[in-house]
């Protein structure tokens, strides 16, 4: 049996219609998507869940607190939803790099 986790990014450029990436080892499976929006999300996350057996789903931090609240209903009880938090001098570093490229268009 592997533990299988699929780690989801939201990024303004994603297309969830490219294929994700896989990762794996002996013990564990590893899928990483990138999601435009929260629906997309949702959606996927249901389906790899399914289809997969996910026992877990850590977020980017740039999922907000309700994303990760609707994230965690949309697959269920059975799948733990996580989500990776930095610090706050660490996080404006994060912040600054991601305005400098463009991350946020008006």
């Amino acid at each position: 049996m592997l533990f299988k986790a699929s780690f989801l990014a939201h990024a303004p450029d994603a297309d969830p219609k490219k294929p994700h990436c896989l990762r794996e080892t002996s013990l564990h499976k590893l899928f990483v998507v990138y999601v435009k929006k929260q629906t997309q999300a949702v959606e996927i996350l249901q389906k790899i869940s399914a289809e997969k057996g996910l026992h877990s789903i850590p977020l980017c931090p740039g999922f907000t607190n309700r994303n990760v609240a609707d994230t965690h209903a949309a697959v269920g009880d059975k799948v733990a939803v996580e989500v990776a938090r930095t610090d706050g001098p660490d996080s404006r570093k994060v912040q600054r790099v991601i305005k400098e490229i463009g991350w946020f268009k008006p």
